[in-house]
């Protein structure tokens, strides 16, 4: 079985209610659940949350919700402890992570991390882009084009083998990195960031009618 899971708590700080603020016309978790019912590589959609109002809007958006433990969903709980408890719960082969803190995403991304992933072999694959950020001070001042450059996860699709989450472990031994177009690598974390994610979404429904 190929588990989405989404991971939703009631508590976040930065923007209060986050999971459930209308974003683009929609809370900003039913957007990452109707990317993951439209993938056809899906078993199931799983929402995570120890919040009522979540499961309520998630069950209404199609997606099945597992009850979070509370001690999963105090600010020191790791998502891979949230994953750990899903695989235990719901035994899947494989494991697609869905923050709804990443809700741009077109263009069958899903499926095609999902394709990737089983073809590779890998035990993780995430999606992200290549950063050319360095610590100030530890890299003089040199053309972007002679930069190296290093792969950053951006948070919005990862696949897991269920071996390493079942061990409390984040990533497996061999992993693949998939690359993404930059509008795919927003990731909300602040209101600054929830405008600039929504200008993007509203752009993007512009040119293409959907986020499909």
């Amino acid at each position: 079985m190929i588990l989405a899971v989404i991971p939703a708590r009631g508590g976040s700080k930065g923007i209060p209610r986050k999971n459930l603020k209308p974003i683009a016309g929609k809370p900003l978790i039913v957007w990452s659940i109707e990317a993951a019912k439209r993938a056809k590589r899906l078993d199931r959609v799983v929402v995570s949350t120890e919040d009522p109002e979540i499961a309520a809007v998630s069950r209404a958006a199609g997606a099945e919700v597992l009850d979070r433990p509370a001690e999963l969903a105090t600010d020191g709980a790791t998502t891979a402890a949230v994953l750990q408890h899903a695989v235990k719960t719901l035994q899947p082969d494989t494991l697609v992570l869905l923050q709804p803190t990443s809700p741009i995403r077109v263009g069958g991304i899903i499926d095609d991390a999902v394709a990737r992933f089983l073809a590779s072999g890998a035990d993780t694959l995430a999606t992200g882009f290549t950063s050319y950020q360095y610590e100030w001070g530890t890299m003089g001042n040199v053309p972007r084009q002679q930069m190296k450059g290093w792969f950053y996860d951006d948070g919005n699709v990862y696949v897991h083998k269920t071996a390493h989450l079942h061990e409390g472990r984040w990533f497996g031994d061999k992993r693949e990195p998939m690359l993404l177009e930059d509008y795919h690598n927003m990731e909300i974390d602040s209101e600054a960031q929830f405008w600039a994610v929504e200008a993007i979404m509203l752009k993007l429904l512009e040119r293409r009618g959907s986020l499909d």
